[in-house]
């Protein structure tokens, strides 16, 4: 590999990260929003329905069996099996090693990203020239709001 494509590939990881987390704080903040409004929808019983000209809105029940999840399963299976559940427990909370590689980046002090390392990105997830281009700004300004520190290192589990 040249120190050229070398390069390019460490910009795109860095606006990419960089785009990632004013779009991973905005998701967070729509999944966490969509409970609130459809609770607030006010149908809550099986048969509810609501109509108008532009919006429809019911409430379905549906029962179906759902397997058990696994700390309830070993909570069952320690009281129908106390001595081999706790020797069941006890692997489950003992530490063991782990080995984790970091692909460790940045900006060289004083440099900086153009808009172009970003709008090249934004391209990549399937946005047009002019919907990056008139996207960014904004896309920068939430990124500053959320207060990251620029020039900090960052890392990227690998392996």
């Amino acid at each position: 590999m040249t120190e050229e494509y070398t390069e390019s590939r460490v910009l795109e990881l860095i606006a990419t990260d960089r785009i990632d987390i004013p779009v991973s704080s905005m998701s967070g903040k729509l999944k966490r929003r969509k409970p609130k409004i459809a609770e607030a929808v006010g149908l809550f019983e099986d048969g509810d329905e609501f109509n108008s000209d532009r919006v429809y809105a019911r409430v379905e029940q549906t029962d179906k069996m759902k397997a058990r999840g696994m700390k309830e399963g070993i909570e069952k299976f320690s009281d129908e099996f106390p001595r081999h559940g706790k020797i069941l427990k006890g692997y489950i909370e003992e530490q063991r090693a782990k080995s984790e590689t970091h692909l460790y980046f940045g900006m060289q002090n004083g440099r900086k990203l153009t808009a172009d390392d970003y709008i090249g990105v934004m391209k990549d997830l399937g946005f047009s020239e002019q919907a990056a281009r008139s996207l960014y700004p904004e896309l920068m300004s939430v990124s500053r709001n959320l207060a990251r520190k620029r020039d900090e290192e960052r890392s990227i589990l690998i392996g």
